[in-house]
């Protein structure tokens, strides 16, 4: 019984900070996008910002790999 709630708990982990961060990305980069068509010459600081962002919501992605890797470790 906790092996089977375990595996679903690491499972509903992976999904949700893979979906979250993802669904964070797209809407960045479009904004991004969005933003570098309306001021083309602010563009190098905008891309750097994204990219800044990006990485940031990449971390959210690993913790929940971490956290779903620390409850398989328990099975």
């Amino acid at each position: 019984m906790e092996t089977g709630l375990i595996a679903i708990a690491t499972a509903i982990a992976i999904a949700l900070s893979t979906l979250g961060p993802g669904i964070g990305q797209g809407i960045a980069a479009s904004k991004a996008m969005e933003a570098i068509a309306r001021q083309p010459e602010a563009s190098k600081d905008i891309r750097s910002t994204l990219i800044l962002s990006l990485g940031l919501m990449e971390a959210l992605t690993i913790y929940g790999l971490l956290i779903a890797f620390m409850l398989i470790a328990k099975i």
